[in-house]
């Protein structure tokens, strides 16, 4: 009798234990599965939920994969422009291996789908008609670029951060450019009065960049004047005389050929005319950092270029 109440008394704790720890486990699950909170992003078309960490990120502009790599991510898809030389050095080396998604004007939808992104991020300019067709994939947000000045694309960066769910560290990131960008701005000197005109120049014309312009506006925020202060929009196509009127004391030139409108100009007397070839004071710099990349990173090393040219 009194081994039976044992065994019955045994019986009793081995159930309750393993209803106790049954009990337990739907909590453990639920734990691990927490895949992070969700947020609402504002982006130029509305809002889009995202949740947790994005893992598989997809740029169809560069000054997004600018913006990725700044925080240390690498996007699995680019839309390059099917040519991966586009990309920048220093951006190359932090990104690695990914796929390209074509060009930017018309990014491929069938080999993004087949990436399986969970975050799109798209142009204003570029992408605004195909926004609904991105969203159909996954998660998108459409931000300023191609338009954009060198603070909006320092708020892009912002939003790219918290869509990233990362925006403690993109503070961490901003507050670093942003004392990079003071260090630049030392040196030029307080009393530079020369004006800086940035162009593309190609054999199809003379692409001026005004001070509101990505690049001009760049150059701005360190005391750089541009040569051309006023306009409706902020990239002009304008002819030789125009040149000779703005007459900047340093041009930048980003060449689209090995042939250009320039070629014809050298043996203008207008042209020669121009305060910054009497000064020998014309620079070729590199279009894919100083044009088509619009980021933190690309930012300094443009600055970076133009103080080397104008004071080393």
């Amino acid at each position: 009798m009194k081994w039976s109440l044992r065994l019955f008394t045994i019986l009793v704790v081995l159930f309750l234990a393993a209803c106790g720890s049954g009990e337990a486990e739907p909590d453990e699950e639920s734990q691990g599965g927490n895949e992070g909170e969700t947020r609402v992003i504002q982006h130029e078309m509305g809002e889009t939920e995202i949740t947790g960490q994005p893992e598989n990120v997809v740029a169809l502009e560069f000054s997004f994969v600018d913006n990725l790599a700044s925080l240390g991510v690498s996007p699995v898809g680019i839309a390059d422009d099917s040519d991966k030389d586009r990309i920048i050095e220093p951006i190359r080396d932090i990104i690695g291996d990914y796929t390209s998604v074509g060009t930017r004007k018309q990014p491929s939808l069938e080999v993004i789908s087949s990436l399986q992104p969970d975050l799109i991020i798209a142009d204003m300019k570029r992408h605004k008609d195909i926004y609904d067709q991105l969203s159909e994939i996954a998660p998108t947000i459409i931000l300023p670029s191609l338009a954009a000045d060198y603070d909006g694309i320092i708020e892009s960066f912002q939003t790219v951060s918290k869509a990233m769910g990362m925006e403690e560290k993109g503070e961490e990131v901003l507050a670093e450019h942003k004392a990079r960008i003071g260090e630049l701005r030392a040196q030029v000197p307080e009393d530079e009065d020369r004006t800086v005109l940035p162009a593309v120049v190609a054999d199809s014309g003379f692409y001026a960049h005004n001070m509101e312009s990505y690049t001009g506006s760049l150059l701005e925020s360190i005391g750089l004047n541009n040569a051309i202060q006023s306009g409706d929009a902020r990239y002009n196509k304008i002819n030789l005389e125009q040149v000779v009127e703005f007459n900047p004391d340093v041009m930048f030139f980003m060449l689209s050929g090995e042939q250009t409108v320039v070629d014809e100009w050298e043996e203008n007397e207008l042209y020669q005319d121009v305060s910054a070839v009497k000064n020998q004071e014309v620079h070729e710099v590199d279009r894919n950092m100083w044009s088509r990349f619009r980021g933190l990173i690309s930012s300094e090393k443009i600055l970076e270029d133009a103080i080397q040219y104008l004071y080393e």
